[in-house]
């Protein structure tokens, strides 16, 4: 037993002794253990134990990791050295944990909270869901936090106003819930702070309105109730405030109106009510963008908004402001006017005066006054337009007089909307040298003349619409050339010929090709096979003739056919029962005959069909759309029997069709 003690001091004695050593051989940066030659399975931990803890806690909740970054997060090497990590020179503390765009997923830790050196955590563009837990409000040295695109749900932690030296917080394009903590008022130093696309509810928080450092406010796309704070008006240094998307209501306070340092102001597809301040440009000297769309002001446009050089960006539109546009000539930087769906002008010459101001400007791109009241002749001015000029916008209005000959000098005109109004005389010949035209829609109005065969110069057009106009003449066949055509509306003219070829050969067209109530001569071109894409062919009310073309059936993408109205005859081809996707179809008003087809009766989707006033015969089938009354008409046809009692139809003589079926085997043998 003694021996058993002395061998006891003797190891503690040993190993003090052994201690000793290595923590003064340490002292100068030598290896105690090899110096010693002695073995030891226990690995020298480097750096600071509880930051690589914390960081071995949030890779254990990184469940997806695609790129195999956590792969470097191993004892092999010193943690400083792991991916996305920096640490300070002094301390080898970790500083930065900076893991964006790296397709991670998993929750974020609590321990995250135990990194007290952390300056700037950056998570962006990643897949964390979960909380952000409240331990991230202990970083009391965080200046930067990033959690932009990911899922993150929950409330924001209130705590984080504990984390007093934060300039920047992005958490855009998340799940948080909850209302914004009226602690972030405490954060003094705070410069710039965005929750967009999130689904935060309540009031924004008067604090807000002690950040006097803060310089950038996103808000937009929540669920955002209540006004604007008056608070807001206190934030001197504010150059960019956005709360678009929301349900605010009340109106602007007047001492937002005084943010002299604003550059872009943004509150569209709100409640927000009230006017417009007299002097908003004059307080608002640095104004780049003023968006106010989509609320429910009213009254007039201020005429110092004229004042607002620096304007980059004017969207007024959705409201109900009333009256005159001022002079816009010293807007030298506009570049997007919205003004649409409004109740601007008076229906009368004069009103659009304000577009001629608008020449000198060399910058401007899109121009939007649809939807108002705006009357008088199409301004011949708009032909002189700057260059970038690429959106022509004043559809619904009461504009008179011709589209102006020099409209084709607008070589970046990307869309032209002019429909409704009360536009007459030719379109114009030089139309076709709009080469970047995609949008062309002038239908409801009193256009005349022939279409121009320059018209086929727009090879870039997807959509077309000539509709409702006193156009005539032949369908020009140059349109073959537009290649990038999706949806193209030529009906309610006067135009007459046959259909060309051409037209009928634009494999591109998907949406729509309406050509009704026209005079149209001839057959349906063969050629209309390759219409495979298309959702809506519409030839009704025209002369055209002869049988339906066999290959009508490679249309296999049809939801809608209107021939009806027409002169075809012959039956209905069998090829049609590869359309399986039609939801209405008309053939009325035809000389077509023949037995109504059986798989009429199978297509499930069909909801409306009309043969009526034709000559067919026989049998009419009694399932699918044949059952439904409201949808399957057939008067007219004084050959057919049978059916649901609701069509009205004669019972088919049964003993008739045995004799028949009788002659028909004899025959046979």
């Amino acid at each position: 037993m003694e021996l058993l003690k002395r061998h006891s001091k003797l190891s503690s004695s040993f190993f003090l002794v052994y201690v000793e050593v290595i923590i003064l051989l340490s002292c100068f940066n030598l290896q105690g253990p090899n110096l010693l030659g002695l073995a030891t399975a226990t690995t020298v931990i480097r750096g600071n134990d509880t930051d690589q803890q914390a960081l071995l806690h949030l890779k254990a909740k990184i469940t997806g990791d695609q790129l195999k970054v956590m792969e470097s997060w191993n004892s092999s090497i010193h943690f400083c050295q792991w991916h996305g990590i920096t640490c300070g020179r002094k301390h080898q503390r970790v500083t930065k944990l900076e893991l964006q765009f790296l397709e991670l997923s998993g929750s974020l830790s609590p321990y995250i909270g135990n990194l007290s050196f952390l300056k700037e955590l950056n998570l962006a563009s990643n897949n964390f869901y979960d909380h952000i837990p409240q331990e991230v409000g202990h970083l009391r040295r965080l200046e930067r936090l990033e959690l932009i695109n990911n899922s993150f749900s929950g409330e924001i932690p209130s705590n984080l106003s504990a984390c007093s030296k934060l300039t920047y917080i992005r958490m855009r394009g998340n799940q948080l819930r909850g209302e914004i903590p009226g602690s972030f008022g405490l954060l003094s130093k705070l410069k710039f702070l965005s929750f967009v696309n999130n689904s935060l509810r309540g009031s924004i928080p008067p604090a807000l309105g002690n950040l006097s450092s803060l310089e950038e406010l996103y808000l937009t796309y929540n669920a955002l109730s209540g006004v604007l704070p008056e608070a807001l008006g206190r934030l001197t240094n504010l150059t960019h405030f956005s709360a678009d998307e929301n349900s605010i209501s009340g109106s602007i306070p007047t001492a937002m109106f005084n943010l002299s340092n604003i550059i872009v102001f943004s509150i569209g597809g709100n409640k927000i009510q009230g006017t417009l301040h007299s002097d908003l440009a004059i307080t608002m000297p640095r104004v780049e963008a003023f968006s106010v769309w989509g609320n429910q002001i009213y009254g007039k446009i201020p005429i110092s908004i004229s004042n607002a050089s620096n304007l980059y960006q004017l969207q007024l539109d959705e409201n109900r402001l009333s009256g005159n546009v001022p002079s816009l000539e010293k807007l030298e930087n506009l570049f997007v006017l919205n003004l649409y769906t409004n109740h601007l002008g008076h229906g009368i010459e004069g009103d659009l005066n304000f577009v001629c101001t608008l020449v000198n400007n060399t910058k401007l791109g899109i121009l939007s006054i649809h939807n108002n009241n705006f009357g008088g002749v199409f301004p011949k001015c708009i032909r002189n337009f700057s260059r970038t000029f690429s959106v022509l916008g004043i559809e619904h209005n009461n504009i008179l007089g011709r589209i102006p000959d020099g409209i084709g000098n607008l070589n970046s005109l990307e869309v032209l909307r002019a429909s409704q109004n009360q536009l007459s005389g030719p379109i114009p010949f030089d139309i076709g040298r709009l080469q970047k035209l995609k949008k062309f829609y002038v239908d409801s109005n009193f256009l005349s003349g022939i279409i121009p065969h320059s018209i086929g110069n727009l090879t870039m057009l997807i959509e077309l619409a000539l509709d409702v106009n006193k156009l005539k003449g032949s369908i020009p066949s140059s349109l073959g050339n537009c290649q990038n055509l999706l949806r193209m509306t030529l009906s309610h003219n006067n135009l007459s010929g046959s259909i060309p070829p051409q037209v009928l050969a634009l494999s591109s067209l998907s949406i729509l090709l309406n050509l009704s109530s026209n005079y149209l001569t001839g057959e349906l071109p063969f050629e209309v096979e390759k219409l495979k894409n298309l959702g809506e062919l519409d030839v009704s009310k025209n002369r055209l003739s002869g049988l339906l073309p066999n290959n009508l059936g490679s249309c296999v993408s049809l939801e809608k056919l209107f021939l009806d109205g027409n002169l075809f005859e012959g039956p209905i081809p069998s090829s049609l029962s590869s359309l399986r996707g039609l939801a209405a179809l008309d053939v009325s008003d035809n000389n077509l005959s023949g037995k109504v087809p059986e798989f009429l009766a199978s297509f499930g989707a069909l909801k409306y069909l009309n043969i009526s006033f034709n000559d067919f015969e026989g049998v009419i089938p009694s399932e699918g759309v044949f059952k439904n009354s409201s949808a399957t008409f057939v008067e007219g046809n004084n050959k057919l029997c049978g059916g649901i009692t609701e069509l009205h139809l004669s019972r088919c003589n049964s003993a008739k069709s045995s004799k028949t079926s009788l002659r028909l085997k004899i025959v046979i043998v």
